[in-house]
């Protein structure tokens, strides 16, 4: 009977997930939908939708939106809209956390997949994040540098943080993000820290543990991954890694870049150029 039960809360599970899934999808271009783009975060959904668009005239792309406040909530969600509107195997691209997602979805769901880019990805072992945090202060003022300490302290506390303070927390990180750049609409919906609570927590732990890393040895796809060299991310920690446990391997530095290639001036046209040159 305990069996029968939790067979039954699982599927109940999946068909909820698969449901919110479709009603956070947004599409861009014409059938067939063979490029998704997965957001970063977690828990802010939305920045990757002018990619999605630029990209949208040469495919159909899939945008979709993560709303799961579990690791594999989020891995289940990604799966679902790619096996009923992606024409699998599709081209998989993650930016920031979303680049991890996509590794931990082509890891475990490969014939989903052809072909993984990697853009500004977090460093895949823990030993090469500490100096994250120090090298965004430092980019900042001293009025700035103090309310992102205090708005980062906020988040952590399940009862202190929400989506105001989320918001201006990542319009401040992404200041100190950018090396050059262009005027642009940031394009993130509200914020969610319950799901970046929730998910970032998990995902930390895999990292830590050397599970992460470990996935990437179940990735037999081409995998490239595009850094900025001014992201605070140390592209030796994506670097270094992935080419020690990837067969199929490319990595390329954009130069004068940061976290966000899509919207920097010297890099921007250079990125989409490589993006173009890696879609079917």
């Amino acid at each position: 009977m305990v069996d029968r039960i939790a067979v039954y809360n699982e599927a109940v599970i999946n068909r909820r997930d698969a449901s919110m899934s479709m009603r956070n999808l947004r599409k861009y271009g014409s059938p067939p939908f063979s490029v998704a783009v997965i957001h970063g975060g977690p828990g802010a959904p939305g920045e990757m939708a002018p990619v999605a668009r630029e990209l949208s005239s040469t495919c159909g792309v899939l945008e979709p939106l993560q709303t799961a406040a579990s690791l594999d909530g989020q891995v289940r969600e990604l799966r679902d809209v790619l096996e009923e509107k992606g024409d699998s195997p599709v081209t998989l691209i993650g930016w920031s956390w979303g680049a991890w997602l996509s590794i931990i979805l082509t890891a475990g769901y490969p014939a989903l997949v052809k072909r993984l880019i990697l853009i500004g990805s977090g460093p895949l072992e823990a030993k090469y994040a500490g100096r994250i945090t120090e090298t965004r202060l430092a980019r900042l003022g001293k009025e700035e540098r103090a309310e992102v300490l205090t708005l980062m302290e906020a988040l952590g506390d399940t009862a202190g943080g929400g989506s105001t303070e989320m918001s201006r927390l990542g319009e401040l990180i992404s200041r100190a993000d950018s090396y050059d750049p262009l005027p642009y609409e940031n394009k993130m919906l509200q914020c969610q820290p319950d799901v970046f609570q929730g998910v970032w927590r998990q995902a930390a732990e895999l990292r830590n543990s050397g599970g992460l890393l470990e996935l990437g040895k179940k990735i037999e796809c081409p995998v490239v991954a595009i850094h900025g060299e001014y992201d605070p991310h140390p592209f030796e920690g994506v670097e270094v890694p992935l080419s020690h446990v990837l067969s199929d391997f490319r990595f390329i530095l954009l130069e004068k870049c940061g976290h966000q290639p899509w919207i920097e001036r010297a890099a921007r046209d250079e990125f989409y150029r490589l993006l173009r040159d890696e879609l079917p």
